[in-house]
C-alpha cells in the first residue's frame, strides 16, 4: 500500500501519537469527560483558536475560519471523546490511570486526530474558504448520547456537510472502509416483564409459570428475523438477559427479559417493533401470564450522502490508491453521529487499525484492545483533504441539501 502523506501531516505524526497516549492514560466515562474537555480546550487555545463554544457540560465546539477567497461554506468534523467502564488488561507504558475506565473503542485516537487537524488548519487558513467546525462530542457510548444534546444546542446548525470517522479493529491498518447509504444500524432495546403466579415446584398445576412463558418467548422471538423480515434486509434480534426466580424449588412470580434489535431502514425498524409486541402478547395469552413491554428507541442509522461518498472515494484514491479503499457492508454497532444528519448531509468512514503486530487485533470493548497507531496520520490526512475539498471556495463539491436538512 503506497503512503503519500503530505509533509505537513508527517510533521505532526509524533505529536499526534503522544497526544493519543496522553488521552489514553486519562479516560473518562460518558457525561463525565470534564478533564478530557479541559485538555482539548487548552490544546486549542495554545494553537490560537479562541472561537470555542461549550454548549453542554462536557461537549466542545471549535470554529476555525479560513481566509481563502471565494464562496464560503461551513463543514464540520466530529470526534467522540468518552471511554468505557472497562478495566484495562494491557502491558503498555501509557496504561489507563483511571481504575475501571478504559479507552477501548478508539475515541482517544479520534480526539487526537481532530486536534491535529485543528493545528494544521490554524496554520494554513489560506488553504480553505469558510468555516471548519470541529465538534468534540461527549457520551457516544451511553444512550441517549451526547450527539442529540449537541444537536439540540445548535452545534450542527448552519452546516453544509458533516464528516465523521471511526477507527476499527475490523479492518487492516490504514485501509478505509466506505459505504454509501445506510452504514450503521438503528439500535433499539426492548424489556419485557412476564407476570405469573408463583408457588411450590412440586405443584405446578397451581401456578402460572413465568419461566416457561419466558423460554417460549425467547424461542418465538427468533422467528421475527428468520420469518418476518426479508432475507435481503439485514436485521438482528438478540435476547441478552433472562432473569427469574431465586431458588431451585420455587416457581417465581415473574420473569424479566431484555434484548436489542438492529435494523437499517425505518420501515424494518417499525415492523420489528410491531412483531415483537404481537408475539409477546400472544405468548402471554397462551400461557396465562401478563406481559408488560417497554420499547426504547436508540441511535438511528447513519446514512452516508451519495455525493459525499463519491467525493470521499476520489479523495482516498488520489491520496492512497485503490488498495487503501475497501467497500464494506453495513455495520451492526450503533453510532449517534446520525443525530447531526438532521441538519446537514454527512459522510462517515471506518479506518482500519488491525494488525497482529503488538496485539492490535482484539475487538473493540475488550480489556485487551489496542490500536495500531500508524493509522492515525492517515485519518488526519483524510479529514484535512476532505475539508479543503469541500471548503475550496467554489461550493462545487458540496452535496445538495435534502428537505430534512433545510
Amino acid at each position: 500500500m503506497h503512503n503519500t502523506l503530505s509533509t505537513e501531516v508527517r510533521a505532526v505524526a509524533e505529536e499526534l501519537t503522544a497526544c493519543r497516549r496522553a488521552l489514553h492514560q486519562r479516560p473518562e466515562l460518558s457525561f463525565a469527560e470534564h478533564e478530557t474537555t479541559a485538555f482539548i480546550e487548552a490544546q486549542l487555545r495554545a494553537l490560537g483558536i479562541t472561537d470555542i463554544d461549550r454548549p453542554t457540560k462536557t461537549g466542545l465546539v471549535a470554529h476555525i475560519f479560513g481566509s481563502k477567497p471565494g464562496k464560503p461554506a461551513a463543514v464540520a468534523v466530529r470526534a467522540d471523546i468518552d471511554a468505557l467502564p472497562i478495566a484495562e488488561d494491557n502491558d503498555l507504558p501509557f496504561l489507563s490511570q483511571n481504575p475501571g475506565v478504559m479507552h477501548a473503542c478508539g475515541h482517544d485516537g479520534h480526539t487526537a486526530m481532530l486536534l491535529s487537524v485543528a493545528k494544521l488548519l490554524s496554520q494554513s487558513r489560506g488553504s480553505f474558504c469558510g468555516e471548519a467546525r470541529l465538534i468534540f462530542q461527549h457520551a457516544e457510548e451511553l444512550p441517549p448520547g451526547g450527539a442529540i444534546e449537541l444537536y439540540r444546542a445548535g452545534a450542527s446548525k448552519g452546516l453544509d456537510a458533516l464528516l465523521g470517522l471511526h477507527l476499527s479493529s475490523a479492518y487492516p491498518t490504514g485501509v478505509f472502509g466506505i459505504k454509501g447509504g445506510p452504514l450503521t444500524a438503528n439500535v433499539d432495546r426492548f424489556d419485557v416483564i412476564l407476570t405469573g403466579r408463583g408457588g411450590h415446584c412440586a405443584l405446578p398445576e397451581q401456578c402460572i409459570d413465568p419461566v416457561v412463558a419466558g423460554a417460549q418467548l425467547v424461542l418465538s422471538l427468533q422467528t421475527v428475523v428468520s420469518r418476518r423480515v426479508g432475507a435481503t434486509d439485514p436485521a438482528v434480534l438478540s435476547v441478552c438477559k433472562f432473569v427469574s426466580g431465586a431458588s431451585y424449588n420455587i416457581i417465581p412470580d415473574e420473569a424479566q427479559l431484555s434484548g436489542t434489535i438492529r435494523s437499517f431502514s425505518p420501515q424494518t425498524r417499525a415492523h420489528m417493533e410491531a412483531e415483537i409486541r404481537r408475539i409477546t402478547e400472544g405468548v402471554a395469552m397462551s400461557t396465562g401470564t401478563r406481559a408488560q413491554m417497554e420499547w426504547t428507541a436508540g441511535y438511528p442509522s447513519v446514512f452516508n450522502d451519495a455525493a459525499l461518498t463519491t467525493l470521499a472515494r476520489s479523495v482516498l484514491h488520489d491520496r492512497f490508491g485503490e488498495e487503501g479503499i475497501l467497500d464494506i457492508a453495513c455495520v451492526a454497532p450503533g453510532e449517534d453521529f446520525s443525530y447531526f444528519l438532521a441538519d446537514a448531509p454527512g459522510f462517515f468512514v471506518e479506518l482500519g487499525t488491525r494488525t497482529a503486530a503488538g496485539g492490535c487485533d482484539m475487538p473493540h470493548h475488550n480489556p485487551r484492545y489496542r490500536m495500531d497507531e500508524s493509522a492515525l496520520p492517515r485519518g488526519v490526512q483524510f479529514e484535512l483533504d476532505m475539508l479543503r475539498k469541500l471548503l475550496d471556495g467554489t461550493r462545487e463539491n458540496l452535496p445538495e441539501r435534502s428537505p430534512s436538512c433545510a
